[in-house]
């Protein structure tokens, strides 16, 4: 099981750290990934972090303002969102790929448990 937390409503330029905390299993060998949905939009991809190493992926859209790190002892991965812009607005979703130290990248399609969301509004 999955749990995000962090989310509200934050200004323009504002930031936020969004946590993804895993229940059940042990998170070490396995990718997380955070993906958002804004209304009307589909699902899209923000940023994963895999194992070996913690090697992070990053939409271009996030970039240089998403930061995402994890903690294999707390069974959780954050989420730090700076510089916050209305677009960044939507439903932010945690997901974990159950295959063995692999990468799917922001693939949405190769990752197996969902969590329930958790709502960020960038607005003033």
């Amino acid at each position: 099981q999955l749990v995000e937390s962090g989310g509200g409503l934050v200004q323009p330029g504002g930031s936020l750290r969004l946590s993804c905390t895993a229940s059940g299993f042990r998170m070490e060998p396995y990718t997380i990934g955070w993906f958002r949905q804004a209304p009307g939009k589909e699902r899209e991809g923000v940023s994963s972090i895999a194992n070996p190493h913690s090697r992070a992926t990053y939409a271009d859209s996030v970039k240089g303002r998403f930061t995402i790190s994890r903690d294999d002892a707390k069974s959780t991965v954050y989420l730090a969102m700076d510089s916050l812009k209305p677009e960044d607005t939507g439903v932010y979703y945690c997901a974990v790929d159950l295959n063995l130290y692999w990468d799917p990248g922001l693939n949405q399609y190769e990752y197996d448990v969902w969590g329930q969301g958790t709502q960020v509004t960038v607005s003033s």
